[in-house]
């Protein structure tokens, strides 16, 4: 059960950092019955969204939908406390569909304490990591600031921006994890000495105004879905809440107010250091490159129900107050805003990860383990599926078993995990599905399928779930058949518009059996199977040929990364490589051919040249 501890003894897992890592992290660990701790500054602030007041979006939901078939926490606790539910992307393939949600954000950071209260063998400890204690190249446990020790087989470090934190808001400069509350201090320094390689990131975040000074009769809303979709697999009777967000725009009277007020941004001035997303830029970085613009949207989304106060979603900035006040006073339906926060930048330490191995565990210390923005990620789920996977991976290692590594083709867990390993990471990453080769197998509808041999193998999801989801790849597999084998009448009560008896598979690649028709299809033919089987059926159907070229395509790269590169391989005798190529080789330290030949500076020909020495 839960616990303060006051008194401190050894643990087999240490999570250092109470966000949106640190609690799937200390959840992983403790129901893989392994006891653990989980470090926090402050009890009230964990599983706080700091920032967008939302958990899902564009290929986040793919994460969040991953993360739940394996067992972890953020879908079940979205589908609990979510205030708005909406599919992106319906008029695009299905590949890009993801589901996104607006958050009542008290009330997810209550569920998750909540959570982690009733969780056996979790054990929460108030303090401020500041060291950690080492032993001959392994992590042996973690010292706090206030002189408490605390011994552990394994250390995952989730410290988001607290480490050395530092926020931006005009001149003024202050020492700060987020905004009023204390930064961390301490670990990088020690790291660094220790010889990790440690620089900076910046983030931002805009400022809330109060529900009562906006004027939304001047603005669009935006509803949520009339039939949203739950993001966890387990979540049954699903009938959430649409409250409305609302829609506006910047004015070029907006724009000439910040432009004139550039040379006072730290942005401009040289004061901030840390590179900040680039996808995610501020409003003053946004009418600088995006100068041909006259207007760009806002967003205005509540942090809670009822909630008195409002997110202005696209106008981060660290302009100062008075700057930001009057220019967001131009906006229509925010001529009368009051400020409750400002908007700021904060700068942070982070840790580039190639210095990791793909289990999220450091190469040079052993049971040393990073997850989060730590690793120069940005967003909650980024940060979620990382710490669900540095815990699963460090169980696995205090059990002596491989770690669970996913490839590019398995998950899109394993797309961001590979990139932060073979990619120098200079701004904050985000996940796109963009970023994803092979994203028609990797949809977000589709996560169960393709993950619960995996879920079965860490051992934290319910076999209920695991045998429901078994079952519902047998179930499609019988259906994508009988569509092959079957026709469909013309006078089918199906009400379909084609003019004579044809099979079902070419009925759906006319586009004559669209989605629309599957609850038909249902009721009529299929009465017996889940509906998330037959529309699994549906969707491998109308994109068979793709499917079946990227199958094509994974099988290539299969004998890439299979291709093992020894640890401690020595690049300077193979003198035909690139000068690049080798300096990048010798830094990424790749575990396989497939992993080197993502390295940005590793030619073609330097990856061929490999594979003549390791052959």
């Amino acid at each position: 059960m839960f616990h303060v501890k006051r008194t401190l003894e050894e643990f087999d897992v240490i999570v250092v950092g109470g966000g949106h890592a640190g609690v799937e992290a200390a959840l992983a660990a403790a129901r893989l019955r392994k006891k653990t701790a989980l470090v926090t500054l402050s009890l009230k602030s964990i599983a706080r969204m700091s920032c967008n007041p939302s958990i899902g979006g564009l290929a986040k939901g793919h994460l969040v939908r991953e993360l739940d078939a394996l067992g972890g926490e953020m879908g079940r606790a979205i589908d609990q406390t979510g205030i708005q539910f909406k599919m992106l992307n319906r008029s695009k393939g299905r590949a890009v569909w993801s589901p996104r949600a607006q958050a009542d954000k008290r009330r997810y950071a209550d569920y998750m304490q909540q959570t982690l209260l009733k969780t056996d063998n979790l054990h929460i400890i108030e303090g401020e990591g500041s060291r950690l204690i080492f032993s001959h190249a392994s992590v042996r446990g973690v010292f706090l600031k206030d002189g408490r020790k605390i011994h552990g087989k394994s250390v995952i470090l989730t410290n988001g921006t607290f480490l050395n934190g530092l926020i931006h808001i005009g001149p003024v400069q202050i020492a700060s994890g987020r905004y009023g509350e204390l930064p961390s201090t301490g670990l990088s320094d020690q790291l660094k000495a220790e010889g990790f390689v440690v620089k900076r990131l910046k983030t931002g975040t805009p400022c809330r105004v109060t529900h009562r000074s906006i004027d939304f009769s001047r603005m669009s809303p935006q509803h949520g879905d009339p039939d949203p979709e739950p993001f966890s697999y387990s979540t049954t009777s699903f009938y959430p809440k649409d409250i409305p967000c609302y829609l506006t725009h910047t004015q070029e009277q907006t724009h000439d107010i910040l432009r004139s007020a550039l040379h006072r941004s730290p942005l401009y001035a040289g004061d901030i250091r840390g590179t900040g997303p680039r996808y995610c830029p501020s409003i003053e970085d946004k009418i600088v490159r995006f100068h041909e613009k006259t207007a760009h949207q806002l967003f205005l989304e509540p942090e809670w129900e009822g909630s008195e106060q409002w997110y202005i979603n696209g106008f981060s900035s660290s302009l100062p107050i008075d700057i930001q006040f009057k220019a967001l006073r131009t906006v229509p339906g925010l001529e009368k805003a009051e400020f409750i926060k400002p908007g700021y930048a904060i700068e942070y330490d982070y840790f580039p990860s190639y210095q990791l191995r793909h289990s999220l565990e450091t190469k040079d210390v052993s049971g040393l383990f990073f997850a989060g923005q730590i690793n120069g990620t940005s967003g909650y789920e980024e940060a979620a599926v990382q710490g669900f996977m540095a815990a699963v991976n460090a169980c696995r290692l205090l059990d002596g078993l491989d770690p669970v590594i996913f490839s590019r083709s398995d998950a899109y867990i394993g797309v961001l995990i590979d990139d932060l390993i073979t990619k120098e990471t200079d701004e904050p990453y985000r996940m796109f599905t963009s970023l994803a080769e092979y994203r028609l197998i990797l949809r977000a509808d589709n996560a169960d399928h393709r993950l619960y041999p995996a879920a079965e193998k860490i051992g934290i999801q319910t076999p209920r779930l695991i045998e429901r989801f078994r079952r519902s790849v047998h179930e499609k597999t019988r259906i994508k058949h009988l569509f092959k084998t079957t026709s469909c009448p013309k006078d089918s009560p199906l009400g379909l518009s084609h003019t004579r008896t044809e099979r079902y598979d070419r009925l759906i690649k006319k586009h004559i059996l669209l989605r629309e028709c599957l609850p038909a299809v249902h009721r009529e033919i299929f009465p017996e199977v889940q509906f998330h089987s037959l529309d699994q059926a549906f969707i491998e159907t109308l994109y068979e040929g793709y499917i079946h070229r990227q199958e094509q395509m994974v099988e290539k790269m299969k004998l890439l990364e299979e291709k093992q590169i020894p640890e401690h391989f020595n690049y300077d005798m193979v003198k035909s490589l690139s000068n690049e190529g080798r300096e990048k080789l010798k830094r990424f330290r790749p575990e396989t051919l497939g992993q080197a030949g993502r390295i940005r500076g590793v030619s073609p020909s330097d990856i061929q040249i490999l594979l003549i020495y390791l052959t």
